[in-house]
């Protein structure tokens, strides 16, 4: 595939809907437009799920919260499956939490990102690392990913990365072996801040590995913590800095949204040029810089304060 269209919603997760059937039928439309577009994908934000609390039951224990989220998130997944072999349409669905087991007795899960295809293929991640919410068990016990999934999706290598898992350069410099076409980093980012780092390394990992980098981050508070969290999202498809693909690097782009603004936009990204970028990647067209391929092992490092501590 030489290039690649892909919309991706930066879902607005504060609207109150009344029951899943309803959610469901609302993400049915906007797969039917992404089709109509002639788009080869939709992707929702990490947690797009979160909505669906607006219909939780008004009892339900604040520690039950994400088996709740995995218990609808079974019967979601089937619908939308049946919605991307429909519409002939790959929906990457965000994020739902996944049960992983117990540990000492008491449930954990994972934050998993599902994409589905017209196939009937279903291609998970999990993420690979937590944030403080997370990490302190927010609605239930989260625990870490381990293990780096590549997709094979029409001709396509393909890594998902979640939100926080974008800004950690040992796990890029994995990725950054592995020829990938496209990485898409579904994301819900509490403030500016979060926002500014995740779309920022986002942007940077696109020039390093020379490649398409597709980031997407949900609007709104659905957790109901909006002293803290502002829910600020948008969306951006990024690529290398280079004659051959982009001046700027910058494919399509979403300014960042802010729950205040109570927007729901789709950032519809046409001909993501994946064929150009793998050539550069791969030598077989000429690239300014090929900043992948460098490495740094064989460096000594001069400093003067680890060898006076004798390291």
């Amino acid at each position: 595939m030489e290039t690649v269209s892909i919309d991706l919603w930066a879902a607005n997760l504060e609207p109150v809907v009344p029951d899943l059937k309803k959610w469901l039928i609302e993400l049915e439309a906007r797969v039917a437009q992404t089709a109509a577009r002639g788009g080869h994908m939709l992707v929702l934000p990490e947690f797009a799920c979160a909505q669906w609390l607006s219909f939780a039951p008004l009892d339900l224990p604040k520690n039950d919260v994400m088996g709740w989220l995995f218990d609808c998130g079974q019967i979601a997944l089937e619908s939308i499956a049946v919605m991307s072999t429909t519409h002939g349409v790959s929906i990457l669905a965000g994020t739902i939490p996944f049960a992983a087991g117990d540990a000492d007795g008491v449930p954990t899960f994972v934050n998993r990102a599902w994409l589905l295809t017209p196939e009937g293929d279903r291609h998970s991640q999990d993420k690979l690392s937590l944030t403080p919410l997370e990490a302190q068990g927010s609605g239930g016990i989260t625990v870490r990913g381990n293990t780096i999934n590549v997709i094979e999706w029409n001709g396509l290598r393909v890594a998902m990365i979640i939100c926080l898992d974008s800004e950690f350069t040992d796990l890029w410099s994995r990725l950054g072996g592995l020829d990938l076409d496209l990485i898409i980093i579904p994301a819900k980012t509490d403030m500016i801040t979060g926002y500014n780092r995740v779309f920022s390394c986002a942007r940077a990992r696109a020039i390093e590995l020379q490649t398409v980098v597709c980031v997407l981050g949900a609007v709104g508070v659905p957790f109901g913590e909006a002293v803290t969290d502002t829910g600020v999202g948008g969306a951006s498809v990024f690529t290398p800095c280079d004659v051959g693909v982009s001046l700027d690097g910058i494919h399509a782009a979403l300014a960042p949204q802010t729950a205040a603004l109570m927007t729901d936009h789709v950032l519809v990204a046409a001909d993501i040029p994946v064929g150009a970028c793998r050539r550069l990647r791969n030598g077989h067209a000429e690239a300014e810089v090929c900043p992948a391929l460098w490495d740094a092992a064989h460096l000594a490092i001069n400093d003067p304060c680890v060898s006076n501590l004798g390291y």
